[in-house]
């Protein structure tokens, strides 16, 4: 597997499991975006962020172990109170932008991180590359 400078980590310590479960998403084809909350870029990060847009990334898992190689196809903003409808379908939630608030109300929940209606979200929408 070719292991690209750019990459994304799903997971953290104590996940339960949910860093390895998104993973296997985007192996499947499932998973085709993902977001974090726009508070937790610095503006460096927020323009590298933007520039890797047509770039190569290699998903890591909480341990660094390279998984899947996918290509970014578009970074654009939403907010979490009307989620972008890309984003929804790309979490694997269909059209059910109500699941998809809720279940990153408990996941977000447990880091201690409070959504609101009006928190905008950063998304990185990708397509899986052969490795």
């Amino acid at each position: 597997m070719t292991i690209h400078e750019r990459t994304m980590v799903f997971g953290w310590e104590n996940d339960g499991g949910i860093g390895e479960k998104l993973i296997q998403e985007i192996i499947d084809g499932t998973k085709t975006t993902t977001c974090a909350l726009k508070a937790e870029y610095t503006v460096d990060q927020m323009q590298e962020v933007y520039r890797q847009v047509h770039e190569r990334v290699t998903i890591l898992n909480k341990h660094g172990v390279p998984k899947v190689n996918v290509v970014v196809v578009d970074v654009y903003e939403t907010t979490f109170g009307q989620p972008d409808s890309r984003l929804v379908e790309g979490e694997g939630y269909g059209r059910d932008i109500h699941g998809f608030q809720e279940a990153h109300r408990l996941a977000w929940g447990d880091l201690g991180v409070p959504l609101k209606e009006d928190t905008i979200l950063i998304v990185e929408q990708f397509k899986k590359i052969d490795n």
